[in-house]
């Protein structure tokens, strides 16, 4: 009787076991939200992709716990940590099939707000191009900033785990901002309201404007593609797949704004090329094979393509990421896929001319530029080594380095200001951040505003005169300095504000601002 009932009992725990399948606690309890195929719905995408760093552990606690100031709940109550567990593990399984993500499934995801109304000028006092917006990563929203007053102008809500910095028309009235699972958003700073939305990509990295404000591309890992939208309705202009000129599809790792040149610039994750791809309607031809003819009048070449959103191949001897671009646009380094090296191309003859050693893997896209000594210098940080690197442009020299206390992630100046700022994000010391004066090239103060607290990236007002810095924690702050004394002035509390992009600063392209 005993080994019958445990015999029983067996069958019932197999049975149980047998019932717990991770597709039909999805379809259960997320697939309402998150989607059936586990692309997004009102909530994001729950694929590796776009997991990004929360795996294992982290990504049971978010299932268990929800996560506060959002829709997600928490399921410690509803599911058991087995479930939780199993759960888990299926959201970071990749997809069986990746769907194409073309122009129609693209525009059916478009919205546009039908209480938008364009205002004919702006609805507030404040000077609209010293507007600051700081994006808030601990509940997913944009809060509007006065930059003379600081006073909040508005607070909205944006898409899921925004990434990569907002875009602005050039005229400085709407800002673009893009998150991770490719959707895509637009707002009217003037009318303080948002336009409408579109998701663009499944997977996406950052946008890009055109110089002249009618295009957004949006550089994409799933799919491998390259969506250009029209900032004027964000409608579909077209999505390109990217493949190398071999045949080897690419993830796209940044699409840059190339205003001199009306072009975008793009990095690809798994192929040795770099893409322009024209934004002038009347962009010359790009020949990239050659044919005979005898016909009357003919040239000896056929374009592979001309005018708008013609496609140019610059072929490199290894992948390249992470772009720095000299001013004038002829020049960019780009970071080796080993993350020792810095390899500058130039873009007009489309060959690579010098090469560097940047060990520590530098994080070229948060490279800064200014005078010294009558020559051009870059300055760039490195993700693995606590160090910068100062670089001569003109001959590609590294002129110094200097020792900080970690590894660091951005930089910013501003041309009125001596100093530029250094934060050691991926360090143990993630509390300070460094000045330093851009003569001497010595660091003239350390501050450690929150100790304990990670504190990150800097944004100047449009005239220099204030520094806004993050702590970068759920209950944190913008910290406003006085950019000349150093001296900490008043406190924003903010969730998580990660980055601050001030309207002025990013339309003129200002000294000391990334790109």
């Amino acid at each position: 009787m005993i080994r019958r009932i445990v015999f029983t009992s067996l069958l019932m725990l197999g049975a149980a076991n047998a019932q717990a399948d991770p597709a039909e606690i999805y379809n259960d309890n997320c697939a309402s939200c998150h989607g059936a195929a586990r692309l997004g719905g009102t909530g994001p995408a729950l694929i590796p992709e776009t997991l990004g760093r929360m795996r294992g552990p982290n990504l049971e606690k978010v299932i268990a716990d929800g996560r506060a100031a959002t829709q997600m709940p928490a399921f410690a109550d509803v599911l058991t940590a087995d479930d939780i567990t199993s759960l888990a593990a299926y959201l970071e399984t990749p997809l069986d099939e990746v769907p194409d993500w073309d122009t129609d499934q693209i525009a059916e995801t478009l919205w546009l707000d039908p209480d938008y109304v364009a205002a004919d000028a702006p609805v507030f006092d404040a000077d609209p191009m010293n507007i600051t917006l700081v994006v808030e990563t601990g509940d997913h929203h944009v809060t509007v900033l006065d930059g003379d007053t600081f006073d909040v102008l508005d607070r909205f809500e944006t898409p899921f785990a925004v990434h990569g910095g907002p875009k602005f028309s050039p005229e400085g009235r709407y800002v673009f901002i893009m998150s991770r699972d490719g959707w895509v958003q637009k707002y009217d700073i003037w009318s303080l309201h948002q336009v409408g939305r579109v998701r663009a990509g499944l997977n996406s990295r950052n946008i890009a404007i055109s110089a002249d404000g009618l295009h957004l591309a949006v550089a994409n890992y799933l799919p491998m593609t390259l969506t250009l939208l029209s900032t004027a309705d964000l409608s579909v202009e077209k999505v390109m797949p990217v493949f190398s000129k071999s045949g080897v599809h690419s993830r796209v790792s940044a699409v840059y704004q190339a205003p001199q040149r009306n072009s975008f610039i793009l990095a690809l994750k798994d192929a040795p090329e770099i893409w322009e791809v024209a934004t002038d309607p009347n962009a010359d031809p790009v020949y990239e094979g050659f044919i005979h003819s005898q016909e009357k009048d003919m040239i000896e070449a056929i374009p592979s393509s001309q005018g708008l959103f013609a496609r140019r191949r610059i072929e490199t001897a290894e992948p390249l990421d992470d772009f720095f671009f000299t001013d004038d646009y002829r020049n960019l380094i780009g970071a080796s896929r080993d993350g020792a090296r810095g390899v500058v191309v130039n873009l007009n003859v489309g060959r690579e001319i010098a090469e560097l050693p940047l060990p520590g893997m530098p994080h070229l896209g948060s490279g800064i530029s200014w005078e010294l000594d009558g020559r051009r210098v870059m300055a760039t940080p490195h993700l693995k080594e606590g160090k910068l690197s100062i670089i001569d442009t003109d001959d590609w020299s590294i002129l110094k380095t200097i020792e900080t206390d970690g590894p660091g992630f951005f930089l910013r100046s501003h041309e009125n200001s001596p100093y530029f700022w250094a934060d050691v994000f991926f360090g143990p010391n993630r509390d300070v951040m460094h000045v330093i004066d851009k003569q001497s090239l010595e660091i003239v103060k350390t501050l450690r505003p929150e100790p304990g607290a990670t504190v990150a990236h800097v944004e100047f007002t449009r005239d220099g005169r204030y520094a806004l810095v993050s702590v970068w924690e759920d209950d944190g702050a913008v910290i406003v300095y006085d950019a000349q004394t150093l001296v900490e002035l008043r406190r924003l509390p903010m969730r998580k504000p990660s980055g601050k992009y001030n309207v002025w600063n990013k339309i003129t392209f200002s000294e000391g601002t990334s790109h």
